[in-house]
């Protein structure tokens, strides 16, 4: 399966690629190197950050001492999100915008090789940030690249549901034979829950699915830890992943 990009590329990388359990700095070394070369041929990256485990870390101390609603495990969530974005502004400073996009419309122009993104408000996943943000800078797609490498179905009684990764111990297994190469957003929307929920897992979730059909915004699902299929993704060659639209 292939490809083909215009000069302007939206990214969500999942915050489990950044921040896992700890920083992934031997990944943040390999990714500069890897976004270093893109915009060398002219392109310009936008990357919108996940929170990952920092997110968890935060929501989980709350809850170990009240009751937290999930307006705030939203914020929570949020600012970890701000924190690995600005991991990835220094990360990135020479060619970055110093301006990291916190609220919609914050950046009206792309005027740098890189523009980092974080979370803006509740109910707003770095998902759905990242297809507003191609909506937004008229850009066809947005990468997810987060941990699964594709969206693949899984059964849940009489029902096929989307999950994005098994870990073992509590999760339901995958059926590794049957990932999907391509398929409708229609189709795709009704594998996962209709209702966003902080903390969800679906390779791309229910808010940003929505509004990815309503704007006719492709996304594709890559495992962002992948770099050489990364870079066979960018530059139109035979890649691994979803692509829905």
């Amino acid at each position: 399966m292939k490809h083909a990009f215009s000069k302007t590329i939206i990214i969500a990388l999942g915050g489990s690629i950044v921040f896992p359990n700890q920083i992934d700095w031997d990944f943040l070394r390999r990714f500069r190197l890897f976004v270093n070369r893109e915009i060398k041929k002219g392109r310009k990256l936008v990357i919108v950050s996940g929170g990952g485990r920092l997110s968890r870390i935060y929501q989980e101390a709350a809850g170990k001492v009240v009751k937290v609603t999930n307006e705030d495990k939203d914020w929570l969530g949020i600012h970890a999100t701000r924190s690995n974005a600005h991991l990835l502004r220094t990360i990135f400073r020479d060619d970055a915008d110093p301006v990291v996009i916190d609220e919609r419309y914050r950046v009206q122009k792309l005027k740098y090789p890189i523009t980092i993104a974080s979370g803006w408000r509740p109910g707003w996943s770095t998902d759905f940030i990242a297809v507003a943000l191609a909506q937004d800078f008229g850009v066809p797609e947005a990468i997810i690249a987060g941990k699964p490498s594709h969206v693949y179905p899984i059964k849940n009684g009489n029902t096929l549901r989307a999950l994005t990764v098994s870990n073992g111990a509590g999760d339901e297994e995958l059926d590794m034979k049957r990932p999907f190469s391509e398929l409708s957003w229609g189709k795709y929307r009704k594998l996962i829950p209709a209702k966003w929920v902080p903390g969800a897992h679906a390779p791309v979730d229910p808010v940003a699915a929505r509004l990815a059909e309503e704007a006719g915004i492709t996304a594709i699902v890559v495992n962002g830890k992948d770099l050489k299929n990364f870079g066979n993704l960018l530059n139109g060659r035979n890649f691994e992943g979803t692509v829905v639209r």
